[in-house]
């Protein structure tokens, strides 16, 4: 054996949680992109130290996956380490009758903790019903639906560093939490759990909640494309980016723009189109590409700037791309 394939086994033994030449076109919403040149979904918090350090030691890039519903991956894959948290340990603590604190590990689907929730007397999450994430990733982009905010509900959570591997526990203060905005998008830490101020109520309560919960869910399918999506793919304006009013008011909403080019239901590059449901949303229609729906966003920021003279910018993160594809 060569000094090289010695090499190569002693660093496969090591770091035996790693694989190779994964696929992630079954890992997002969008059902598109290439294939991650390592990949790891770490159960423990120690494998998820593993994964750092394998891709310290190799010098890689990191991309943390949840669900994939908020991102767009390219055709050609991610050249680096693809870490999917498989962390899905939930416990709770009583703080009196009417307070609960409730844990919840960076992989748990939020859809998994509503319902563990409501199943369990406890209630507040339920506002976030019918969005796709993992705690993780809701934490990350700070999830929001209508006034309600997920910074509302945290109270604390344990990170690690990239580099150290150290382990973090941090309140919501550090997060500096914003709309779609928090500290984990500097790319320094990631979330390993979530620890949120929730409350406890009577079994009525709860039947009520999971109806709300149902309705909510409901009333999001109606409104808005419920697979093979990124959902919002361009996100609103900042007031200084925008000269149009409306009573009095800067008009920030890009979907306003959107529909006022007439692409919803309409404008297609191959099999990606422009949801009948949302102008701002597009779809996978079964067999397009990354680049498909690339060309695609392009197409509508062409035709936004023409009109409007402002360019929408996406909110969907863009996974793997050599260089940034959009306007």
């Amino acid at each position: 054996m060569s000094l090289q394939e010695t090499i190569a086994t002693n660093s496969h033994s090591r770091f035996s949680l790693i694989q190779e030449n994964i696929s992630l076109a079954d890992k997002n919403w969008f059902r598109t992109g290439g294939l991650a040149r390592y990949y790891a979904a770490p159960r423990t918090i120690a494998e998820f130290q593993e994964a750092l350090s394998f891709a310290h030691a190799h010098i890689l890039p990191i991309f943390v996956l949840g669900k994939g519903a908020n991102i767009l991956i390219s055709d050609e894959g991610f050249k680096g380490l693809v870490i999917h948290p498989q962390l899905l340990e939930i416990c709770t603590k009583e703080v009196d009758e009417n307070t609960i604190i409730l844990k919840a590990g960076s992989g748990v689907a939020m859809e998994d903790l509503i319902i563990y929730c409501l199943n369990n007397n406890i209630i507040g999450l339920e506002e976030f019903s019918g969005i796709p994430g993992t705690v993780g990733g809701s934490v990350y982009i700070n999830l929001h639906y209508f006034e309600f905010l997920l910074d509302q509900f945290l109270i604390e959570a344990e990170v690690i560093h990239k580099e150290t591997r150290e382990i973090q526990t941090v309140t919501t203060d550090w997060f500096q939490f914003g709309y779609n905005q928090s500290t984990l998008q500097k790319h320094e830490h990631y979330l390993i759990s979530a620890t949120f101020k929730l409350k406890r109520c009577t079994q009525l309560e709860a039947a009520y909640a999971k109806g709300r919960s149902i309705e909510i869910a409901r009333h999001r399918a109606k409104r808005y494309p419920v697979s093979h999506t990124c959902g919002s793919f361009f996100r609103n304006f900042h007031p200084h980016e925008v000269t149009l009013e409306s009573n009095g008011k800067k008009m920030i909403f890009v979907a306003y723009y959107l529909d006022k080019i007439g692409v919803k239901g309409a404008l297609q590059i191959g099999d990606a189109i422009v949801s009948h449901q949302h102008a701002n949303m597009l779809v996978n229609r079964g067999n397009a590409t990354s680049s498909d729906l690339i060309n695609l966003a392009r197409t509508m920021q062409e035709l936004v700037h023409k009109q409007f003279g402002i360019i929408p910018k996406p909110e969907c993160l863009l996974i793997g791309f050599e260089k940034y594809p959009l306007l």
